[in-house]
């Protein structure tokens, strides 16, 4: 039986007018073929978010929730928040420690500001989400990159730790699952890792915002849950906004795994917590509750979709199937292009993807599989017909 997502056209998409579907000219483009664009490049779903997600929503408008939050909606969320990870990752965290942050990113600059030395800095591995690569050097940081290895992605330890020796850097950003290479790291990756962190006294900002969206029987093992290490040097920032597709409503969650980060985090944490909506709020804590058996329905969805890039033949195309997220990385340095893969894809087949560039990736590509069936399809072919 067809899914109700196989009804969300690309036109029907342009009109709802979404960053997705209308920035990079996505809107109103067209290809060199005429045909309208399909957009491919924010990490955001097409999917109307769940039922009781968007009941909430209309509840909070229904009794004018609007005003600054409440203690009592932050300690609903946080416990709601809590049973989820609990449940789904068999990690156990004190609600008392996790707090409300309008987003992931607000979470990573109070880590770099509170938690680290002054000017010290900031680890990162490549190919990585774009403004991770950014924000460092907009709060006076260097950003350091270290490149994973490939064929699979895997995150480089001996490279962290050279890395790590050489730069002085206090700090490495860890996002599991990855985005954009859609990997799930497994507990012994991440042991590697809380080695090399332990050894040069350092920190790890724990960005697990898809944690939700694994696939083939993989689970999300928390970076702070794996050891008694780990956890006294890791600040966790999460969010209910990939996987029920709120990022609009700006509330993600920052959960502290030991006692004196959170009780510096009570010191300093006041701005970082203040701009969080008290929509989102509401909205993030029915989808902890509520918003279970909506989220399975979607994963299987999104495995469907996974199942149709991977036998979509684009010859001179490395695919990276994404072991969690909806995201795709897609290799196109073998085409031998006089343009960026992105730019020629955007314009011969009208798919606006993330150029690899963007994410430290050159020649790469990031594609966005949460899509409707027949969309994603029509996307495919367009670009099998391009490297015709």
């Amino acid at each position: 039986m067809p899914h109700p997502f196989d009804a969300l056209t690309a036109d029907a998409m342009r009109a709802g007018g979404s960053w997705k579907w209308s920035g990079s000219g996505v809107g109103g483009g067209v290809d060199a073929h005429g045909r309208g664009l399909i957009g491919a490049f924010v990490a955001e779903m097409d999917f109307p978010t769940a039922g009781p997600v968007a009941d909430a929503v209309r509840a909070s408008a229904d009794a004018s929730r609007f005003g600054y939050l409440a203690d009592a909606w932050v300690a609903d969320l946080a416990a709601a928040c809590a049973a989820f990870w609990a449940d789904r990752f068999n990690w156990s965290v004190d609600p008392e420690r996790i707090r409300p942050v309008p987003d992931v990113m607000t979470a990573l600059v109070a880590t770099i500001e509170h938690f680290t030395p002054p000017g010290t800095p900031v680890l990162l591995p490549t190919p990585a989400y774009m403004p991770f690569l950014t924000v460092p050097g907009r709060l006076g940081r260097e950003m350091v990159p270290v490149p994973m290895s490939r064929d699979p992605f895997a995150l480089d330890v001996d490279a962290l730790d050279a890395a790590f020796a050489a730069s002085g850097s206090r700090l490495l950003v860890l996002t599991n699952p990855h985005n954009p290479t859609g990997r799930v790291f497994t507990a012994d990756e991440l042991a590697g890792i809380t080695a090399v962190v332990e050894r040069h006294g350092a920190r790890v900002f724990a960005d697990e915002i898809h944690a939700p969206l694994t696939f083939d029987g993989r689970v999300h093992v928390p970076y702070a849950s794996t050891s008694d290490t780990a956890a006294a040097h890791t600040i966790t920032a999460t969010s209910a906004s990939k996987a029920w597709n709120l990022p609009g409503l700006k509330c993600g969650q920052v959960i502290l795994s030991n006692a004196a980060d959170a009780a510096r985090w009570s010191e300093r944490g006041y701005l970082a917590e203040h701009s969080t909506a008290t929509p989102g709020v509401l909205a993030s804590t029915a989808a902890y509750v509520h918003g279970r058996e909506w989220l399975d329905d979607v994963l299987t969805y999104l495995d469907g979709n996974r199942a149709r890039l991977r036998d979509t033949p684009l010859p001179g195309v490395g695919v990276t199937v994404p072991e969690g997220t909806y995201l795709a990385w897609l290799d196109g340095t073998a085409l031998d292009l006089d343009e960026p893969p992105s730019a020629f894809f955007a314009r011969e087949a009208g798919v606006v993807m993330t150029d690899g560039a963007a994410c430290a990736g050159p020649g790469g590509m990031r594609l966005n599989l949460a899509m409707g069936r027949p969309v994603l399809a029509e996307a495919l072919e367009r670009m099998a017909a391009a490297l015709g």
